[in-house]
């Protein structure tokens, strides 16, 4: 169902947020190696956001 592909996104949205946010506060510290990993983390939930970003679009489609 494509409510549940974005259900899945939005949650990945969030989470990449969150670990922005960390990272930025890790650099701002001058943690720069933690900043880097939260970094990364938010790289991977947007990416996963993404995907089910695309999927929801695909299957909205096919309901058509």
């Amino acid at each position: 169902m494509a409510r549940d592909e974005h259900n899945k996104a939005a949650e990945h949205h969030e989470s990449a947020a969150k670990a922005h946010r960390s990272a930025a506060e890790h650099h701002g510290k001058g943690d720069h190696t933690k900043g880097k990993e939260h970094a990364n983390v938010a790289k991977q939930h947007s990416q996963t956001a993404n995907q089910h970003t695309d999927q929801a679009h695909s299957k909205s489609q096919q309901q058509k």
